[in-house]
């Protein structure tokens, strides 16, 4: 089959959790299909960027528009619009313009969406078999939010909830297959989006993983690690509430403790961020995030909000690096805390167990050796790749 991508982000470098479900989805679709790529711009792209897509892509196309970077005035206009801000701003008409002439040019079978950002231009198309990739579920995310917020934000953050939910609604429920990255996901989603039994899916997130763990003297002692961009209202709520909540009960029991955060901070209010201190720095753009975490002692995910499955968990797991999270940071994963993981629901708990992971080498060796484990059976991409292929296969069939 021919199939149209369109992404919301140039998938490579991998840099962030998207970027990675996208390239590994991608990947696996060009092991037995032929792929066209139209991305939004969502970054600078290189050279070697394109080259690395280029080697499983059969057409690779940057559309220089930004998904997220939209004008002022546009988002100001977007309030008084029942269509939800995120999704009014993201529109470009030069990605709309160029999702006709590929789906002219190439005559394709299939349309795979990645996000909501990326969803409208295939229901532009009269492209025969459409799926989206709903990611992280935003809606659920604003939810949160609403249910969170106190006073006069508490109406606002209801009606952001309120009209993406029903955007999503009729957006989704018109494409042919839905995913999602996780069971719980998958709840979730058929509560709200109207799709019949069977068209939406969980297709889970997965990881690259040595079959050998890397030797655990490579790692900096009482280093700590937080690898997502801060751009990412989630990834920043956890940074906020670690750095103010759980770093200072952490260092007035080990005051060599350091925490480094990884990922672009790129449009950030400074003033929202933790700053930079002996103890705490971050280390900006990164071409191998993978490298920094299986350096680190610790990887600390203290998320409060969100939705899919964290595939920062996965890849620390995967380089030996434990990791200490939450209740919320661990949903969608079948880890078990205390074997593959540890979590800490408050600040103490959190701490506690950092530090307990920090001062006993074999609670760190059992803990990352059984996380290594459990990711190479649960959570390898060849096997998660398959599973989405068969997908495309059953749909194409019932299609004819």
């Amino acid at each position: 089959m021919k199939i149209l991508v369109l992404s919301t982000w140039f998938p490579y470098p991998l840099i962030q959790g998207s970027k990675l479900r996208a390239y590994y989805l991608i990947r696996g679709l060009s092991q037995e299909h032929e792929v066209y790529l139209l991305s939004m711009q969502d970054a600078p792209v290189r050279e070697a960027d394109l080259a690395e897509m280029q080697r499983f892509c059969r057409h690779v196309e940057v559309v220089p528009a930004h998904p997220f970077d939209a004008p002022r005035w546009k988002k100001r206009l977007s309030l008084f619009s029942l269509q939800p801000s995120a999704a009014a701003a993201a529109y470009a008409p030069e990605m709309a313009a160029a999702v006709h002439r590929a789906a002219q040019k190439f005559q394709p079978d299939a349309v795979f969406a990645l996000t909501f950002v990326t969803a409208p231009y295939a229901l532009q198309t009269q492209i025969p078999l459409r799926i989206v990739d709903m990611d992280n579920l935003l809606a659920l995310m604003l939810k949160e939010t609403w249910q969170r917020a106190a006073g006069p934000q508490r109406w606002r953050a209801y009606l952001a909830y309120w009209k993406f939910a029903r955007y999503a609604r009729r957006l989704y429920s018109q494409f042919d297959y839905a995913l999602v990255c996780s069971e719980e996901d998958f709840v979730r989603a058929h509560a709200y989006i109207p799709m019949p039994a069977g068209h939406i899916r969980a297709i889970a997130n997965g990881v690259e993983s040595s079959p050998v763990l890397p030797a655990p003297n490579q790692k900096q002692p009482d280093s700590l690690i937080f690898n997502g961009a801060v751009t990412y209202a989630p990834n920043l709520d956890a940074v906020q509430y670690f750095a103010a909540q759980i770093l200072p009960l952490i260092r007035a029991q080990n005051e060599q403790v350091q925490l480094t955060i990884t990922g672009r901070k790129t449009g950030v209010n400074p003033d929202h961020l933790p700053p930079a201190s002996d103890h705490l720095r971050y280390s900006g753009f990164v071409e191998d995030i993978r490298a920094l975490v299986a350096q680190s002692q610790i990887c600390v995910v203290p998320l409060r909000q969100g939705a899919g499955t964290r595939l920062k968990i996965l890849e620390a797991m995967a380089v030996g690096t434990p990791v200490v999270t939450t209740s919320k940071g661990a949903e969608g994963l079948s880890a078990i805390p205390g074997q593959h993981l540890l979590i800490g629901d408050t600040p103490q708990e959190f701490a506690r167990h950092t530090l307990a992971l920090l001062a006993d080498e074999k609670l760190r060796e059992r803990i990352r050796q059984s996380a290594h484990q459990f990711v190479r059976e649960k959570y390898n991409w060849p096997a998660i790749q398959a599973q989405f292929n068969q997908l495309i296969q059953s749909a194409e069939k019932e299609r004819v």
